[in-house]
């Protein structure tokens, strides 16, 4: 028996929150996307110092309408798209599903994100119209080197911030670093809606057509004067307007439950980040001959401490029996993932190989303890070689 359990995650929902959701459930409200959902969508836009934020059900889902609102908007100039290779199912799915031609990118050796020298070499060669970005558990890519080139190549810049909520770069939230930017709001992340998720968005039309995307790809959420223009250069009335469709879109809206829950959530978020930043802090001090993540960004509001080691499989036996849950250090590399495989064969990148064979993650949530911390990396120190 361990003397001691170290959950990988922890439910940021307490007691409280759930009794609170209860007594407004008795109240008879409206549970489907609503006024609450609008309140929740404007205070996480101003702690995110952005002008708009769309709610969904889902990081995941965000990342799907970040896809289609661009090519409903007419922005790219390819269906081409960069890909950190590095990164989550649901970051390449989408464009796949919608017929992109995704180019993986290798990571750096340092942050894991995107390797510069690696996307530069794709960018020459293959002129993307864009590229969506990895945090990659919470440490902010090379923003300024990223960005210029980029630039240079006419290629557009989302991210996929969905392990990063609270990071900073340069005094700038991560996601809100480009042009969208996506967040997940599932349990064990930093903060819980139960299922939920956001697009962090500046440029006002590419906000309306979020808001016309998420739901059915109608107007009735979307801000003038978009929604007039729309009207006036289809020629609908307001009674034909009800069942108008002016983009093709889905169904992935939120529900008042997960906005309500958010909204008691983003009061906590702050010291939330705190100590996930702490905790990152005393593993580095603990662990120094183990790898650990590097580079630009501060605070980092890490999602969870990523190493490498030797023996991955009898690391992870024995940090089980001592009570302590980890996982793989994300998806390990997309280029060996069995739905990128029966498409387009293994491919090989060596950064990412080598976190798809040797990259572990330990337990990182603002309910640990300095001393589960220390537990954790004494089980690490005694059975566990760095790689």
């Amino acid at each position: 028996m361990a003397s001691r359990t170290v959950r990988l995650a922890a439910d940021t929902l307490t007691r409280e929150d759930m009794g609170a959701l209860a007594d407004w459930l008795r109240t008879g409200p409206r549970v489907t996307m609503g006024p609450l959902t609008a309140e929740f969508e404007r205070r996480l836009a101003a702690w995110l110092d952005v002008p708009h934020c769309v709610m969904v059900n889902s990081g995941s889902s965000a990342n799907l309408l970040m896809a289609q609102a661009l090519l409903e908007d007419g922005r790219l100039r390819n269906r081409k798209v960069v890909v950190p290779a590095v990164s989550w199912a649901t970051t390449l799915a989408p464009f796949m599903q919608l017929g992109f031609e995704c180019l993986l990118c290798d990571a750096g050796p340092d942050d894991l994100g995107v390797d510069p020298a690696r996307l530069e070499e794709i960018l020459r060669r293959e002129s993307p119209s864009l590229l969506i970005l990895v945090h990659v558990l919470g440490r902010p890519n090379r923003m300024e080197e990223i960005r210029a080139l980029c630039g240079r190549h006419g290629c557009l810049i989302i991210e996929d911030a969905c392990e990063a909520l609270g990071s900073e770069h340069r005094g700038r939230k991560a996601g809100a670093l480009s042009l969208a930017g996506s967040f997940s709001f599932y349990f064990g992340h930093h903060i819980s809606t139960v299922e939920g998720g956001a697009v962090a968005v500046a440029d006002p039309k590419l906000h309306a057509v979020l808001r016309a995307v998420r739901s059915h790809g109608w107007s009735r959420d979307v801000p003038e004067p978009f929604r007039s223009d729309w009207r006036r250069e289809h020629g609908t009335d307001e009674f034909r307007e009800l069942y108008t469709f002016y983009h093709a879109g889905f169904n992935v809206r939120p529900t008042e439950l997960n906005a309500f829950l958010g909204l008691r959530q983003l009061e906590r978020l702050p010291e939330v980040t705190a100590a996930r930043e702490r905790n990152f802090r005393l593993y580095r001090e603990a662990l120094p001959e183990f790898w650990c993540q590097s580079g630009e960004g501060g605070p980092v509001s890490s999602f969870a401490y990523g190493t490498f080691v030797a023996d991955r499989a009898e690391t992870a036996r024995r940090l089980a029996e001592h009570g302590v849950e980890c996982r793989p250090l994300v998806c390990g590399s997309m280029g060996r993932q069995p739905f990128w495989i029966r498409r387009h064969g293994v491919t090989a990148l060596p950064v990412a190989d080598k976190v798809h064979d040797h990259g572990l993650y330990l337990p990182n949530h603002a309910g640990l303890s300095s001393e589960d911390i220390a537990h954790v990396a004494d089980v690490m120190r005694r059975f566990a070689r760095p790689y």
